[in-house]
């Protein structure tokens, strides 16, 4: 009974929108007290407070967005950073982080240096560092475990993972052959678990390898490749601006009308913010939008087909 009062009294930050949305589907909503400037899903979770912020402006085209980010790295500076009082104001048991991406969040080394600096509290750091999408699953069970009984998360990670399961579509002839964008200006195709989203939804990514980091790549290597379907999904970028994205590259490149997708209308634009970017239980409704997309069946609100 100990056990279970203490955790019950358990305060959570998350500065990770995929790990809030992990928290929330574990049933551990109330135990939020602080988030990320860009968790924004279930949308209660935008009344907490904010514990983290931009260092650079993220505004602008890709290519400058892209520089400024390649300029930081350069000097050893990184996207985003903690808010130190904010976060010491909330008074975490726990905090959820990551330790993948520097782009994608604040890093592991920002949030220990914070949470060295507070006097007189202690916080257990929980870092994810998910590259597939078995990672991912597994990353739900050990938040489960750091905020209440293991059975529980572990239950949750199967159901998500027994939901993937039945939306994996059974080989049935030859796989369209597909090109994940994660990134336009340059182009970056997408990496990690978004190979094996296609893989399950039926296709075959001719970029991206399952586990691996988003490769770079150059318009003559989209053009060689030629796939049956494109799929726009850049990092940190909802459906409107994804569809403006594909649709200045292809100002950029008018021979794009004559690649293969563009040519059987299979080019579509995603949420990929909410979606494909988020390591956490919405990556199986990725799986579910992809397989529509593959099959050509209707689409979801957060995807669309682009007219060219």
């Amino acid at each position: 009974m100990e056990v279970a009062e203490n955790t019950q009294k358990m305060r959570v930050v998350s500065l990770l929108p995929s790990a809030t949305e992990i928290v929330c589907a574990l049933g551990y909503a109330d135990r939020l007290v602080g988030r990320s400037h860009e968790c924004d899903f279930p949308p209660e979770v935008e009344k907490l407070p904010v514990c983290t912020r931009p260092r650079l402006n993220l505004e602008g085209s890709s290519a400058t967005i892209d520089r400024r980010v390649k300029a930081a790295a350069a000097e050893a500076v990184s996207v985003y950073e903690v808010l130190q009082e904010p976060l010491a104001a909330c008074a975490p048991d726990v905090i959820i982080t990551q330790d993948q991406c520097e782009v994608c969040a604040v890093s592991l080394a920002d949030v220990e240096a914070a949470v060295r600096d507070w006097t007189g509290r202690a916080a257990r750091i929980v870092s994810l560092t998910p590259m597939t999408l078995a990672d991912v699953f597994e990353d739900v069970a050990r938040v489960g475990a750091a905020l209440g009984p293991a059975d529980r998360g572990r239950k949750v990670a199967d159901r998500l993972a027994d939901r993937a399961h039945e939306l994996t579509q059974p080989p049935a002839g030859s796989r369209p052959r597909v090109a994940c964008i994660e990134w336009t200006d340059p182009l970056m195709a997408a990496g990690n678990w978004v190979p094996e989203l296609v893989e399950m939804a039926g296709g075959r990514d001719v970029f991206g390898r399952a586990g691996e980091h988003a490769p770079w790549i150059t318009w003559d290597d989209l053009r060689t490749e030629d796939p049956d379907v494109i799929v726009f999904m850049p990092c940190g970028f909802g459906l409107d601006r994804s569809t403006a994205e594909a649709r200045l590259l292809m100002e950029r490149h008018p021979d794009f009308r004559d690649l293969k997708a563009a040519r059987a209308g299979r080019v579509y634009a995603t949420d990929a913010n909410s979606f494909f970017n988020r390591p956490g239980p919405r990556l199986v409704d990725s799986l579910d939008m992809l397989a529509a997309i593959l099959a050509d069946r209707p689409l979801p609100p957060a995807a669309r087909r682009i007219r060219i």
